[in-house]
């Protein structure tokens, strides 16, 4: 699968703007991180892909990808009911040293 397939666009909520604006400091039991940027994904894509993915397109170092499978909401149109799409969310966690300015 292509890079540009896997990512299909940068989630922009103001929990993600929050998330991307902190970075913490190491502790002892933990390594510094920074921002963490969400994305929709394909519902195929494994957490490796993805890394790559994000390193290449934006050209920064991940950290750690967390991903989640979002069910599709029920929806009616005057009497039919249908279902939206599913699709997969990545949160993605950079290293210290770098952040992407989309937010």
């Amino acid at each position: 699968m292509d890079i540009y397939h896997i990512v299909k666009r940068p989630l922009v909520t103001e929990k993600g703007t929050h998330q991307s604006q902190q970075s913490h400091g190491a502790t002892t039991s933990r390594p510094a991180r920074g921002g963490s940027y969400t994305f929709e994904v394909n519902a195929k894509a494994s957490k490796p892909e993805i890394r790559l993915a994000i390193e290449n397109i934006y050209k920064v170092k991940v950290q750690s990808v967390r991903t989640a499978n979002r069910k599709g909401k029920k929806r009616r149109v005057r009497f039919k009911v249908g279902t939206r799409a599913n699709w997969k969310k990545a949160v993605v966690v950079l290293h210290p040293d770098h952040h992407i300015d989309l937010f």
